[in-house]
């Protein structure tokens, strides 16, 4: 397990799957906002693309996020279309409700960048989010992503285009956090 301030990031249980999928994904607002594909129903048993695992991809690693007091789900968490030729990747998180506004998507944001830049060895990483996602946009410039422009009505999001920020981080500008073992 990766472990920042107050998060580790693990590998995904199938006990999380149920969780991850009531939580994140049956809610129709926070799933259009969070995800690039449509909304749908997924009927019980089904193999959910958005929280299973895919263990022979190697441009996407995904995590489960938990609290390390306890070790309580919270979220996910993911490095995806990591290209080694380039040496970048993306970031990409989600928190349950609960544990919004706790703090914990700046930690996890760390924990990503400590994932890429030390463990994969990345060069690049980069995040793209809605520009009205305040709560990303505060993680990631509190880990030293920086903004790099606006994609203006690039996304599809419940009867409207919406703009998304992009952001970008190089190791060489990356200030690491203090963190756990």
């Amino acid at each position: 397990m990766l472990k920042g301030g107050t998060i580790g990031l693990r590998a995904r249980h199938e006990d999380d799957i149920p969780i991850l999928r009531t939580e994140l994904y049956d809610d129709v607002v926070y799933s259009s906002r969070a995800d690039g594909r449509p909304w749908r129903p997924l009927p019980p048993g089904s193999k959910d693309p958005r929280v299973a695992v895919d263990a022979e991809d190697p441009r996407h690693v995904p995590f489960s996020v938990v609290e390390l007091d306890g070790g309580a789900l919270i979220g996910i968490a993911e490095l995806w279309n990591i290209d080694t030729h380039h040496r970048s990747a993306h970031i990409g998180i989600g928190l349950l409700a609960a544990s919004r506004g706790k703090g914990y998507g700046t930690d996890v944001v760390a924990t990503l960048c400590h994932y890429g830049f030390v463990v994969r060895g990345l060069h690049r990483l980069q995040i793209e989010t809605l520009a009205d996602n305040t709560a990303m946009l505060r993680s990631a410039e509190r880990n030293g992503f920086v903004r790099e422009g606006v994609l203006r009505s690039s996304a599809w999001v419940l009867g409207e285009f919406l703009d998304e920020a992009l952001l970008g981080l190089l190791a060489r500008d990356w200030q690491p956090r203090p963190r756990s073992n």
